[in-house]
């Protein structure tokens, strides 16, 4: 299958909104990760997050609109602009008809729906907001992105918990490779720091209970590791055909050329502790991709921070790159700025896509004693590699598996 162009990058996480800012706090390893203040949530387990507070700033957003959508849509009206501006796009130039819009998301919009369900319950369904069923459903951001635009090409929503925005960035690839569009917005988005939404992630069983001292509770792969913390945000990026790139004189940021997808099935809930459907996702990836094991200098780990998700994860990685795996440098850069679950995989593409820029890998936070000493872990500061390729897992509740495979341009 033709690899396609990724042409702009709309980002909006606690570690910066657009892409600038975002990579400059990126590279400098600075954590994001502090206690929720955005309501009490003292009386959680967890209740720590990264969070994004100066959104408000970026927004070019109407307060009568924003009255209408949950913050999950707005964040990726922001990345939609962001990345549409990137790209140097003109949606009016576009053909409306030929433009999808891909996105993921695992919980939909839950503060519009928390604030409108206890409205319900004081006032009756006078008390509720004509606008609740519209705001909350996982596939509204497509949907407000979609009549934000006017655009009208085919579209998907993808809900696969935290393996959500990968999987939509695949199909998405699949899609115009087919030629059946001649631009898709791809990406995802998710906003689970609300009560509600924050009570479901306390029952996942997997978040770090390390409250007083936020900055060092994510520590995937590391002896003491205790669980992930979640963070909101969004990602977009603007994909279309290299010959349209080019014919545009677009300025290609890298291109995604494989994608590979595979479930463990053994249990509704973890994975399954050998890694081997993993490591097949990762070989249809490659194979994709048409890459060889010797050519991916960076690989991008999900990076649970749960010994049975990390340990499986390394475990897959040593199926299919064996001896190689000793030389290629691997990080988990959403230690710094939360999880964020089902918009994970296109923060984690985008990081990707930096990286390579500027031959440069992001570090892991809080990495002091690997678990498992036998990858080329890049800790605590960012290390130079020259990268051509580089191989992004998600992974999802369930033993969903969904790798990607991306390169320069």
């Amino acid at each position: 299958m033709e690899k396609i162009a990724v042409t702009g990058i709309g980002v909006v996480s606690p570690s910066g909104i657009g892409k600038r800012q975002f990579w400059a706090n990126i590279k400098s390893g600075r954590s994001f990760i502090k206690k929720i203040t955005r309501f009490d949530a003292s009386l959680y387990p967890a209740h720590i997050a990264g969070q994004i507070d100066d959104l408000e700033k970026y927004s070019h957003i109407s307060e009568r609109l924003l009255k209408k959508i949950d913050a999950f849509s707005h964040m990726a009206l922001v990345a939609a602009e962001l990345a549409l501006q990137d790209a140097g796009i003109d949606i009016k130039n576009e053909d409306p008809n030929l433009v999808g819009i891909f996105l993921g998301n695992a919980i939909g919009g839950w503060l519009y729906a928390e604030t409108e369900l206890r409205d319900l319950y004081l006032e009756g369904r006078e008390g509720v907001s004509p606008y609740m069923a519209s705001a909350w459903f996982p596939a509204a951001p497509q949907g407000q992105v979609s009549i934000y635009y006017g655009i009208k090409g085919f579209s998907k929503t993808v809900v696969s918990d935290r393996a959500s925005s990968l999987m939509a960035l695949g199909y998405a690839r699949k899609v115009l490779a087919k030629n059946k569009l001649n631009m898709i917005l791809g990406g995802g988005m998710e906003a689970p720091v609300s009560p509600y939404a924050l009570l479901c992630c306390n029952t996942y069983g997997a978040l770090s209970k390390n409250n007083n001292d936020p900055q060092a509770a994510y520590r995937p792969f590391d002896q003491a590791r205790s669980g992930f913390v979640i963070g909101e945000g969004a990602g977009i990026v603007v994909m279309e055909s290299i010959k349209r790139a080019q014919d545009r004189q677009a300025n290609i940021l890298g291109l995604i050329s494989g994608y590979g997808t595979t479930c463990d099935g053994v249990n509704r809930i973890n994975c399954a502790s050998d890694g081997k459907e993993l490591a097949r996702a990762i070989k249809m990836a490659l194979s994709d991709a048409k890459a060889t094991v010797e050519e991916i200098g960076y690989i991008s780990l999900d990076g649970l921070a749960v010994e049975l998700w990390d340990n499986s994860e390394i475990k897959a990685l040593e199926l299919v790159f064996g001896n190689n795996l000793k030389k290629i440098p691997v990080s988990c850069p959403k230690s710094m700025f939360g999880n964020l679950l089902g918009a994970s995989g296109a923060l984690d593409m985008i990081i990707a896509f930096l990286a390579m820029e500027h031959n440069l890998v992001p570090p892991t936070l809080n990495l002091d004693k690997p678990a498992q000493n036998n990858l080329n872990y890049v800790a605590k500061e960012s290390r130079e590699y020259k990268i051509n390729k580089s191989l992004i897992i998600s992974r999802g509740r369930g033993g969903i598996n969904s790798v990607l495979v991306v390169e320069k341009a």
